[in-house]
């Protein structure tokens, strides 16, 4: 079982169940469990062979009725989703530079069910960390509201020198550049993976999808992924849509580590060279 679905279990069973019914909005709970999972994925530094930092502070912000909504459990719901980014974070071999904190905030310029998620990477000694820069040290946001959007920086991190030993396997100054790699594309759904291995793949309820989702909330022929640079999804007229890296859509582009959620049901998007 995935990590987003173990989470959203958990939350389900939360406080006689209180927690499913706040989350009745468009801002759904698993949405911003892949929002911060995404933000960590985008925001690794790989440092040495052995160890990938990626953030641990993070804000999410919401919208003004949202967050009234919320707030009267965010202490709750930001341990879980702490405990979310952790599991994740273990499975994917990343490491924090201090403990991780979610918080939830609220922004005027939000409107209902859209949310923005801002990161940090914060030492555990604060006392020995650099003053923060202007706007409390938290990096610039831009882009469309309701996905994750934000930075890393690490304080207290050291700067690299100009004559850093290059990472095994790095070719040499002025090497000939290799080959050009083949494209590797996937999916992943409940922990198992599906290669993609034709231009389509058809994913649905039916026996006759590609990759069939047992799931009630997936139509028969519920959405198709387009192999191609960039590769792109495509909703086939479901009954209840498809929900691309937080927001609803009926065509999207994938990247590396995008999230389809249909249903009940998250599926991620990989794509590697090689």
């Amino acid at each position: 079982m995935g990590v987003l679905k173990r989470f959203e279990q958990r939350l389900e069973g939360l406080v006689n169940g209180t927690f499913a019914k706040v989350f009745k909005s468009e801002v759904q709970p698993v949405e911003i469990a892949g929002a911060l999972q995404r933000e960590c994925d985008n925001n690794a530094t790989i440092w040495n062979r052995d160890r990938t930092v990626v953030p641990n502070d993070f804000i999410v912000e919401l919208s003004t009725p949202d967050y009234e909504r919320l707030s009267p459990y965010a202490g709750q719901l930001g341990d879980e989703l702490a405990g979310m980014v952790r599991e994740y974070a273990k499975q994917q071999r990343y490491t924090f530079m201090g403990s991780v904190k979610v918080h939830l905030e609220k922004a005027e310029d939000l409107d209902t069910g859209l949310y923005r998620v801002r990161s940090r990477t914060q030492a555990a000694s604060v006392s020995q960390a650099p003053p923060p820069a202007a706007g409390g040290g938290w990096p610039s946001l831009g882009g469309a509201q309701g996905g994750s959007q934000g930075g890393t920086q690490a304080a207290g991190a050291p700067p690299l020198p100009p004559n850093a030993p290059r990472m095994p396997g790095t070719p040499p100054p002025g090497a000939p550049a290799a080959p050009a790699a083949q494209t590797r594309r996937w999916v992943e759904i409940n922990g198992q993976r599906h290669q993609i291995s034709r231009p389509t793949l058809v994913l649905g309820r039916s026996t006759e999808a590609d990759v069939r989702i047992d799931d009630p909330g997936v139509s028969r022929r519920h959405c198709e992924i387009r192999a191609g640079n960039p590769s792109t999804v495509q909703d086939l007229g479901s009954t209840n849509g498809i929900v691309v890296d937080g927001q609803r859509a009926t065509h999207a582009t994938l990247r590396d580590g995008s999230r389809i959620v249909v249903g009940n049901t998250t599926i991620i998007y990989r794509q590697a060279e090689g």
